[in-house]
């Protein structure tokens, strides 16, 4: 990317100056190295939703940011709804609260060691992965709305797991305010036989070891230390939220023009937050966010089982759930006031800083667990969010490595094949359905993880805890 365009703030912050229709600037957090490999095509996303009526602050992207739909990925930006304020399906993406959870294990590597193969395979057979996976859970139209409505508690009240676990999920795992009958029948069908699976591109299942930490307070705050091993869950609400999206997105651009607005990009459809359309939208969106917590929450369970069969003195209890592909109502102070925003998070993690009444009673001192996936074969991270990302960006910060290259680019590459046998010989373990997947995947089609991490932290969105390496990586 050309960065002359680019006013610098600070060596980790860069400026868009409003110009033409932009309502506020645009800014992206990287380093200069980081700016530089960023597509062009990240900065005229970010001017184009500086654009949208009602828009607050600035229009941000993340150190991991990369091109997407509308919206960069990495991409956040907050609306108010008393001002023309909108809800755009491209500001939320198709993977509806995709996210990540952490795990504890209460094992050390020396623990799994011998059962490490035994380990990776019985996860991959439990697991289901891949493009099209259906797990052995199928729901009616009662109990798909009861789980639309319910998220996460509704898997815990169908057996799912432990009241416990709800205190470490977003929203107490059930997102308020969803619609189940803003979801269409085509989005419910999707998603009959789909409850506990994790599918295909970017999703995966890892096992994981704590190799170092930074920050010992936050850490223990955390229960983490040097050599837990963890595991960690990422996937989101699966075929139900493309469905809504695609769907969305084509009634947004439809009645755009009706509602006075103009669009700079059709794929930046949106609708006024309080217009009945926004409402239809935030109602469906809400539900697809707790299709995704409930989800996680069963593959939770799968994954609970697993390890009680091979290692019955492992307990599992939930360190976190982080959501990201969300627009949630939240308060943050605005001109020195208090005031309710709707804040977009694309490929962004919310990361509320020490002291957030929204926080569980026993991480609100250290501050939010973000938990930052790196690409397949790399590191992984666990960040704790900071009061200055509640001035600086709405509470948020990167949710992983970012791409690097396009898929198709990966794939003339890499083989999957060899990239399996490459990281079984630095002892990492990948179990796969889909060749082809894995070298979508292949650890060099992703940005640095480390320096991705590293500006979160220069930039002061948060706070580098600790570096967690694979031992076992599930994927689609």
């Amino acid at each position: 990317m050309d960065i002359a365009r680019f006013e610098r703030k600070s060596e980790f912050e860069w400026q868009i100056k409003p110009f033409g229709r932009m309502q506020v600037p645009g800014v992206i957090f990287a380093s200069e190295a980081l700016l530089r490999e960023m597509d062009a095509k990240v900065a005229e996303q970010v001017t184009n939703v500086a654009m949208l009526p009602g828009i607050v602050g600035a229009s941000f992207a993340m150190p991991d940011a990369h091109w997407g739909y509308g919206f960069p990925i990495g991409g956040v930006a907050a609306f108010d709804p008393d001002h023309g304020g909108v809800v755009s399906a491209g500001g939320v993406g198709f993977d509806i609260s995709c996210g990540v959870r952490t795990l504890h294990t209460g094992l050390q590597l020396k623990d799994i060691e011998s059962l490490k193969t035994r380990l990776a395979d019985a996860l991959y057979h439990s697991i289901p992965a891949g493009l099209g996976s259906t797990g052995a859970i199928r729901l009616d139209a009662a109990k798909m709305d009861a789980m639309l409505r319910g998220g996460a508690r509704w898997a815990v009240e169908q057996g799912f797991g432990e009241a416990a676990d709800l205190e470490r999920i977003e929203e107490g795992g059930c997102m308020r305010g969803a619609d189940p009958s803003q979801v269409s029948e085509q989005a419910k069908k999707r998603q009959h036989d789909e409850m506990g699976t994790l599918g295909s591109g970017n999703h995966y299942l890892e096992v994981q070891q704590v190799t170092e930490v930074y920050a010992a307070d936050i850490a223990a705050a955390y229960g983490l230390k040097p050599g837990d091993v963890v595991v960690s869950i990422h996937c989101g609400s699966r075929g139900l939220g493309h469905q809504i999206g695609t769907e969305f997105l084509r009634q947004m651009v439809i009645a755009a023009p009706g509602y006075g607005i103009e669009l700079p990009d059709r794929e930046l459809a949106c609708a006024p937050i309080h217009s009945p359309l926004g409402q239809n939208y935030l109602g469906a969106m809400r539900a697809a966010i707790n299709c995704a917590l409930a989800n996680r929450q069963i593959l939770t369970y799968l994954t609970r089982q697993v390890f009680a069969r091979l290692l019955p003195q492992s307990r599992l209890p939930l360190l976190y759930d982080v959501s990201h592909n969300t627009c949630k109502v939240e308060t943050h102070t605005v001109d020195g006031q208090p005031k309710k925003l709707f804040v977009h998070r694309k490929g962004a993690t919310r990361a509320f800083g020490p002291g957030h009444p929204d926080l569980p009673p026993a991480l609100r001192e250290a501050g939010q667990p973000v938990l930052i996936g790196g690409s397949m074969g790399t590191a992984s991270y666990i960040l704790a969010g900071t009061r200055a990302s509640m001035q600086r960006a709405f509470g948020s910060a990167c949710h992983g490595s970012g791409r690097a290259m396009s898929r198709h680019q990966a794939l003339r590459n890499w083989n999957g094949r060899h990239v399996v046998d490459e990281l079984a010989g630095r002892g990492i373990l990948i179990r796969s359905p889909s060749s082809r997947g894995v070298a979508e995947e292949a650890p060099g089609a992703y940005k640095d993880v480390s320096a991705v991490v590293d500006s979160a932290e220069h930039a002061g969105l948060a706070r580098k805890v600790v570096r967690l390496e694979p031992i076992i990586c599930i994927k689609g």
